[in-house]
């Protein structure tokens, strides 16, 4: 299958720059991957498309304020950092341009001093590892002087920096939201808890991988990046009690997709664990876990897109897309949503 097969003409200005006013008034695109019937709706809506004895799973990663800007001690020339991961107390593995002026052994200052920082190493691949050194905690620090590292195609400052954050983000250490997440309020998700859907989280911490275009012309020659995750006791029994009452379980976004199916390849079932994975779902993959998906829209050619084209139907989620860009609807992080599912 060939990367090319997933493209699709997007007009510039239906990237959103900004997120909506009030989160659960995206639209919301409903595909029945059995059919291919579309529908159109508002994300308020999808309480009534799930049923008593569903589950949601979420996924609780909170996105690092990754991104600082740093002042060179010795000449006050500006460089940029972004954390990428931490290797150990304060050291973390970052990006750093322009790397010129980030050698080893030079030292920055940040927020006015708040932060400085010593570059010890630069790996094989050109990234620099950073001791960082606070007064106060570092990620107190960090969530007072740090920015959030939106997405290349973002180009809007965002405001209000808890708008790229879930309503129920807990697990610091994400490099990009879990973005089909950001439509959920604490009042819609109230409502679904009082029609007896079922609500449980798991945890990815997204890699700036997510963003990596897929540049081999075979997708199966594409090599994923490795993100963290883990699926607490009480999710595994909520998918299993559901499972064994034939509801459905439904993931949302890719990421909680991701998740569950890399717990099932690893554990052959559905329980309790924990570890890295680089599972890459395209079509022809069998799901063993999910029954629905709630997810954005993705970018052309992205490994985001053949996941759903994995689970809707290539052609269904094609022509999903395109009826997206003749309707307007809002696409990528703070873009609109679509929920797919087979009745």
């Amino acid at each position: 299958m060939k990367t090319k097969d997933f493209y699709y003409e997007l007009p510039e200005n239906l990237i959103a720059q900004e997120p909506q006013k009030n989160r659960d008034h995206s639209r919301l695109m409903i595909l029945n991957k059995k059919d291919g019937k579309i529908f159109h709706k508002h994300f308020y809506d999808i309480i009534d498309e799930l049923i008593p004895g569903d589950c949601l799973i979420l996924n609780d990663s909170r996105v690092l304020p990754a991104r600082l800007y740093g002042i060179k001690q010795t000449t006050n020339a500006k460089v940029e950092f972004l954390l990428l991961n931490r290797k150990s107390e304060n050291i973390w593995e970052t990006l750093a341009g322009p790397g010129k002026r980030a050698k080893k052994g030079t030292k920055f200052t940040f927020g006015n001093g708040l932060m400085s920082g010593t570059v010890l190493d630069i790996t094989p691949d050109g990234n620099r590892i950073v001791q960082f050194e606070c007064e106060n905690d570092f990620y107190s620090t960090l969530d007072k002087i740090g920015q959030m590292p939106l997405p290349h195609y973002i180009t809007h400052e965002l405001r209000d920096k808890e708008r790229y954050q879930t309503v129920y983000s807990k697990e610091v250490g994400s490099a990009a939201a879990p973005t089909a997440g950001l439509h959920f309020t604490e009042e819609l998700l109230q409502r679904l808890r009082e029609k007896n859907i079922k609500i449980g989280f798991v945890t990815l911490h997204v890699g700036l991988g997510t963003f990596r275009p897929v540049k081999e012309e075979n997708i199966k020659d594409h090599k994923m990046h490795v993100e963290h995750y883990s699926v607490p006791e009480e999710t595994a029994k909520i998918i299993n009690e559901t499972k064994k009452q034939n509801g459905r379980v439904i993931a949302v976004g890719t990421t909680s997709c991701r998740t569950l199916e890399s717990m099932y390849q690893k554990e052959k079932r559905i329980i309790s664990c924990s570890g890295f994975t680089d599972i890459f779902i395209y079509p022809g993959y069998k799901f063993k876990v999910i029954d629905a998906l709630i997810t954005n829209f993705h970018l052309p050619e992205s490994t985001l897109i053949m996941l759903v084209s994995a689970f809707a139907g290539k052609d269904n989620t094609m022509n999903a897309y395109k009826e997206a860009v003749k309707e307007k609807y809002r696409f990528f992080s703070f873009g609109d949503a679509m929920f797919i599912k087979d009745e």
